[in-house]
């Protein structure tokens, strides 16, 4: 038989999942059958032992009732002080969570794990503040009784008679990294109960009399030993997935329950709950939303919402389906999700009822063909006896009187067309009215239309008239007719109203989320992007948004966008923290700090929250509908990635800007290493010739100390165009127009130019713009730039061209040579930066001149470019806009003109 070699996928996996499990905290529950068997004291002997064994231990809460032997084990074992909160004038003390985050030692002992807090701490259950602490990295001891098991608790009342109120969810107990039973006889128990070992003598008397009977510790030791074997079960399977033992079969066991009615839907998720349990099986517990359900009254969309909660918190996966037709969604999702068993209530409608409107569960074992359909009933429900029953939606008595004027109106109509047409023709109009009412009313006011439809008929049309009485029996067949296309057209309309208000439901969030997506893409800036989603969140829940984001590594929230739902800014600021914290919602409508002034959504981007969404509530304690909160979720999935999108392409830009930074920055020392290096060699070596003097006449020292002049000068234009450069970047240079002669301005820059014209023919000609405002300065400096560009790329004798043209808003300069032109492609790039030409050109300079050139001239609002000449040679034209006319030429005066430095120029 070949060797089966393992699959390198399930092998990563096992090693991932390995990896995980090592590096999260871990849980570990000492569990019992009832109170007095030995938990808390053998969660303390198991504490010692750790803490020998050098591990950083610590007493979060011990509840000792007393008992001498528990109290002497606390000794030597760090505690930390309890919480005092004062309520309704007791003072309570409670586990004190904040200090536990702050001490973080590596195992903490936390007692009881089903306590309820005392109310204004951060959470309603001890079970909670555990996982904060398993979140925050420290592992956990605890202690829990079977009676506190939340799928057990209706089980647990059945046998004890007493409902216990506080429970703990399964899901916690799954997620629990050991278990251990501590388990004790019955007679035991009974035993260190009248020893007083377990309650004070008064409370132990009781408690023999009601809870700790013999019969009730025999059946709660079953119901936690049962417990455990399934947890070692769970443990067996986890071992024979992580080590490769193959499967039996490939599919797994899947269960669907289907939630529909509130009332039932705690005992249906209970029961279910047992059912799992036993198979070890994935389960989903789903509800099907239909348009109908938009005007159930608001407690009675609570209590779904509550019952999927429940569900949530048994381990289940909770799943709100949107639909017209019940049994067709609730098979459609079934086959998508590989169901194996689709668990449903049993009816509790009359059988007329069933027979006239459907039933669920026969549709669901017709048409579910490989599928099993389980109906249970459930068990009596003994959580909520306060919660009253909630009535079902029913039409308003306004809606049958509306019925009523309908007909009457089809009455009065078919009186007038009665003589004209014939009865058949008057039965339409009745048809017409009770579709009318149905479209208008819903579906209980048409069938009330559609009875008195008849009845009107037969009473004011059919002979004889204004009677009931029928001469012709076959009025009895128009009648049944009639009744029944009356019924249909009322069943038809109905449906189509749902059609229509689901599709108005979907049309509108689908436009919300088109809208939300445009605008967010539309957005440059990050702020931009959370105001804009502030702005429509708000808008489409009619409430105040607000978008917190870290600002620290620490993860500490800060406003960003939008503002807080209430005035207590910290307190919300606090809420908000913990939803990211936690990566789970919080405030009101949640379980966790219900009492803030918004609901906060953490957003979730790929590697974890980046953030967290808060929506006040119209009133306090008031939550979102079950449809709103998975909108609300769906829009915050929106607004993480955008954030995210933008904050990738912020980090992509800033990384192209660095590089940008680098390249130029490694060209600029390239180029001045190399352009600053050759005059001051030149200048070094003229000097250390003048300096030996050896063999130098007059002649020669002249020219090496022009040569150091020469070489000097030119270094300093270098070190200008870099400094002149900079300012321009920097937008530090003032820019002053004023009227000026064009012909004076090209003066002065070819008289800076001196004696590198000597022998070249410069042809001017500026007549066409005499005057132009400009900042001659700057101006200037261009001219001396493109002219010097000019004398170091063309031959000695070439001619150089200096023109002027004026059009309607403004005038072009253009300075032109003969020389080899320009490469082809290169018009726009000779203007960057550390940009040189090539050829047999003097390549001497930084690259910066014609860089200084489009700087200045932008900065007068004009424009630059570069182009080849026909016949040969290249033309640099700039223009510059023209407003106004030129004043009155007067007298110049120079006297006190100010003298500013000119860029690129020698000083």
């Amino acid at each position: 038989m070949p060797e089966r070699r393992p699959d390198p996928e399930q092998l990563l996996e096992r090693l991932r999942r390995k990896e995980e499990r090592e590096r999260r905290a871990k849980l570990k529950i000492f569990f019992g059958a009832a109170a007095g068997v030995g938990k808390t004291y053998a969660m303390l002997q198991e504490a010692h032992e750790r803490r020998s064994a050098g591990v950083d231990v610590v007493s979060g809460v011990i509840e000792t009732h007393g008992r001498e032997e528990t109290q002497r084990l606390l000794e030597g074992l760090e505690r930390l002080p309890r919480h005092a909160i004062d309520y309704r004038g007791t003072r309570l003390e409670e586990f004190d969570l904040d200090a536990a985050l702050a001490r973080r030692p590596a195992l903490i002992l936390v007692d009881e794990l089903a306590h309820t807090n005392a109310p204004g701490s951060r959470h309603a259950k001890r079970w909670q503040d555990i996982e904060e602490l398993l979140g925050a990295g420290i592992d956990v001891y605890t202690t829990l009784n079977v009676q506190h098991v939340d799928s057990l608790n209706d089980v647990v009342a059945q046998i004890t008679g007493v409902t216990v109120r506080e429970t703990v969810p399964d899901s916690v107990l799954d997620r629990a990294d050991e278990i251990e039973l501590v388990d004790l006889p019955p007679d035991d128990l009974l035993q260190r109960l009248r020893e007083g070992k377990v309650y004070v003598p008064a409370q132990a008397e009781a408690a023999l009399r009601e809870f700790f009977r013999k019969g009730n510790l025999i059946a709660l030791r079953e119901l936690a030993l049962r417990r455990t074997a399934e947890r070692v079960d769970a443990e067996m399977e986890s071992y024979r997935r992580e080590e490769g033992i193959a499967e039996p079969w490939a599919v797994r066991e899947r269960i669907l329950v289907c939630v529909g009615d509130p009332e039932s839907g705690l005992r249906l998720v209970r029961a279910a709950r047992r059912m799992v349990s036993g198979l070890r099986a994935e389960w989903i517990v789903a509800h099907v939303e239909t348009p109908a359900e938009l005007r159930w009254p608001r407690e009675r969309r609570d209590y779904i919402v509550d019952v999927m909660g429940f569900a949530q918190d048994f381990g289940a996966e909770p799943v709100i389906l949107q639909g017209i037709r019940v049994a067709d969604e609730i098979l459609a999702f079934a086959r998508r999700r590989n169901v194996s068993r689709i668990v449903v209530g049993k009816p509790d409608r009359p059988r007329w009822r069933r027979i006239l409107q459907g039933s669920l569960v026969e549709t669901l074992v017709q048409q579910s063909r490989e599928i099993d359909v389980y109906v249970i009933r459930g068990e009596p429900d003994g959580e909520s006896p306060e919660r009253e029953a909630i009535p079902a939606p029913a039409a308003r008595w306004t809606h049958y009187l509306q019925a009523l004027g309908v007909v009457a109106v089809a009455t009065g109509i078919a009186s007038l067309m009665y003589g004209h047409f014939e009865l058949t023709n008057l039965v339409m109009v009745y048809l017409l009215g009770v579709m009318v009412v149905a479209l208008w009313l819903g579906r209980a006011p048409s069938v009330w239309a559609a009875v008195l439809s008849v009845a009107a008929f037969d009473f004011g049309f059919v002979p004889p008239r204004y009677s009931f009485a029928v001469s012709d029996t076959e009025y009895f067949v128009t009648f049944a007719v009639m009744l029944g296309v009356a019924l249909a057209l009322s069943t038809l309309a109905h449906w189509l109203r749902l059609q229509t208000e689901a599709a108005r439901q979907r049309e509108r969030r689908t436009a919300a989320l088109y809208r939300l997506g445009r605008e967010l893409a539309a957005v440059g800036t990050l702020d931009q992007l959370l105001t804009t989603a502030v702005r429509m969140i708000g808008e489409e829940f009619d409430a105040r948004a607000s978008v917190l984001l870290p600002i620290d590594e620490g993860g500490r929230l800060a406003l960003r966008a939008g503002e807080l739902p209430s005035q207590h800014e910290r307190h919300e600021i606090g809420v908000a923290q913990w939803a990211f914290d936690n990566a789970r919602p919080a405030g009101a409508g949640t379980d966790t700090l219900p009492a803030a002034h918004g609901l906060y959504m953490p957003l979730r981007g790929s590697g974890g929250p980046i953030g967290v969404i808060g929506l006040g509530a119209r009133r306090p304690n008031e939550g979102l509908r079950p449809e709103q909160f998975r909108f609300l979720e769906t829009l915050a999935n929106q607004v993480a990635v955008a954030v995210e999108r933008g904050r990738l392409a912020d980090q992509a830009e800033s990384a192209r800007v660095q590089i940008e930074s680098e390249r130029l920055k490694n060209t600029l020392l390239s180029s001045v290493s190399h352009d600053f290096r050759t005059p001051l060699a030149v200048i070094t070596g003229a000097a250390t010739s003048l300096l030996n003097r050896d063999g130098l006449g007059p002649a020669a020292r002249d020219d090496l100390a022009a040569t150091i002049a020469e070489e000097s000068q030119r270094l300093s234009r270098q070190v200008n165009d870099l400094l002149d450069m900079t300012r321009l970047e920097a937008g530090s240079v003032e820019v002053r127009k004023e009227w000026h002669s064009l012909e004076e301005v090209v003066g002065a820059a070819l008289q800076r130019l001196g004696p590198a014209l000597a022998g070249r023919e410069v042809r001017v000609d500026v007549s066409a713009a005499p005057f132009v405002p400009l900042d001659d300065v700057l101006i200037g400096q261009v001219l001396f730039n493109l002219v010097d560009n000019a004398l170091k790329y063309t031959p000695a004798q070439s001619p150089i061209e200096v023109r002027a043209s004026r059009d309607a808003g403004g005038a072009t300069i253009e300075v032109a040579d003969r020389g080899p032109g320009l490469p082809a492609g290169t018009e726009q790039r000779i203007f960057d930066k550390f940009y040189r030409g090539s050829g047999n050109a003097d390549s001497r300079g930084v690259g910066l001149g014609l860089a200084i050139c489009r700087g200045i001239v932008q900065a007068h609002g004009g424009r630059i470019e570069a182009a080849n000449r026909p016949g040969g040679g290249a033309a640099f034209r700039f223009w510059l806009p023209i407003e106004g006319e030129p004043p009155v030429i007067e007298p110049e005066e120079t006297e006190g003109r100010e003298e500013r430095p000119v860029p690129g120029a020698a000083p």
